[in-house]
């Protein structure tokens, strides 16, 4: 007849047996497991360490707002340009609703303001009848130490250039430097980095407020060339062709020739943010665009406004096809948001699909690889 197994009456137990051991190793791992969750949450409870997401917002004055305003730029083809019909188009346009959207705010509630460029680095924009402080600056704004100083508070790069030139397109050059426009009228933005460069070519620099100036210039032969960054002139070059055309907004538009300088320096454009924690919180939505593999947004904006164009400004690449390194910021989570929840989502922004892998392209000469 057989036997059940099972454990031996109480009492009858040797001590130091596995059925003794049980409950007090039991006992001993789950103290270990509260200690473990308590050392955990002590410093989020009392509020060590970095600031959260929501700290940040709050720290940031977005709480109970209604309206991000947003200065960018309106008269430039592909980056940043108003439409005579209403609304806006272009790559620093995306990128305003693509930082929007993680800080909360619907498409609706953003107010795209145009901005001089020598209001940038205070982001100063008219609106309502006055001159108000906006939110963010994106546009086409180049990040270097002397607008730090006078004031600028920068984001990591969301895009990489460089300087090119522009000219007629009866221009027989060649154009491979800025030192072969030497004693030649330059246009170009008085607040641009590109002045002290035309000013060491021996050029005769021309400064405008607005680069459409320059190109308008350009037109009417006032001027010989135009420079500055190969994103913002690569949309006049390309102007009226192609299946998605600029809308045309200045007076007898000629054909354009973009000629590739080789300028080794590059071209980072950053977001200038109103405070620090505005600031990491644009940085935020920068390191979730490009290191989500399912978030496109960036690559989606590239493609739109930039991408399409390069076969019309050939030689010159008109940016970098991939996202900068993105700034990461530390921000204080809950566990279970750290372990068991996705990151956090992004308000007001359309789910995104399936990032594509980037494609190889030979490195350029002089510079990074710009994909282009």
């Amino acid at each position: 007849m057989s036997q059940e197994s099972g454990p031996p009456p109480a009492g009858t137990v040797p001590a130091g047996t596995a059925w003794a051991r049980a409950p007090r190793l039991r006992l001993v791992a789950l103290t270990v497991v509260l200690t473990l969750l308590a050392v955990a949450l002590v410093p989020v409870v009392l509020g060590f360490g970095p600031p959260t997401r929501d700290e940040l917002l709050e720290q940031a004055g977005l709480k109970g707002k209604h309206e991000l305003l947003i200065g960018v730029k309106d008269d430039q083809p592909g980056v940043a340009q108003s439409l005579a019909g209403g609304g806006w188009r272009g790559f620093d346009i995306d990128i305003a609703y693509l930082i929007a959207g993680y800080l909360g705010f619907e498409r609706s509630q953003v107010v795209l303001l145009p901005i001089e460029s020598e209001d940038r680095a205070r982001r100063q924009a008219f609106y309502r009848d006055r001159f108000v402080a906006v939110d963010l600056v994106i546009a086409s704004y180049s990040i270097t130490e002397e607008r730090e100083k006078e004031g600028a508070l920068f984001s990591a790069p969301y895009l990489h250039t460089e300087q090119s030139v522009i000219t007629a397109a009866t221009e027989k050059g060649p154009v491979s430097s800025l030192e072969d426009l030497q004693g030649r009228r330059v246009c170009t933005l008085t607040t641009s980095t590109s002045q002290a460069r035309l000013r060491e070519a021996g050029t005769r620099p021309v400064g405008r407020n607005r680069i459409s100036e320059c190109v308008q210039a350009l037109y009417d032969g006032a001027v010989d060339a135009v420079t500055t960054d190969a994103a913002i002139l690569a949309g006049f070059v390309t102007g009226r062709q192609g299946d998605n055309p600029f809308p045309a907004t200045l007076v007898g538009p000629k054909p354009l020739r973009h000629w590739d300088i080789g300028s080794s320096p590059q071209e980072k454009w950053g977001v200038n943010a109103a405070n620090r924690p505005l600031r990491d919180l644009v940085d935020l939505a920068l390191h979730a665009s490009g290191t989500d593999p399912a978030d496109r947004s960036w690559e989606d904006a590239y493609d739109a406004n930039l991408r399409w164009q390069q076969p019309y400004n050939l030689p010159q690449p008109v940016a970098e096809e991939q996202q900068p390194e993105p700034r990461n910021v530390e921000v204080r989570q809950w566990p279970w948001e750290r372990f068991a929840l996705p990151p956090p989502g992004h308000p007001g922004s359309p789910p995104a699909p399936a990032r594509a892998p980037a494609r190889a392209v030979p490195p350029g000469r002089g510079r990074r690889n710009s994909g282009c």
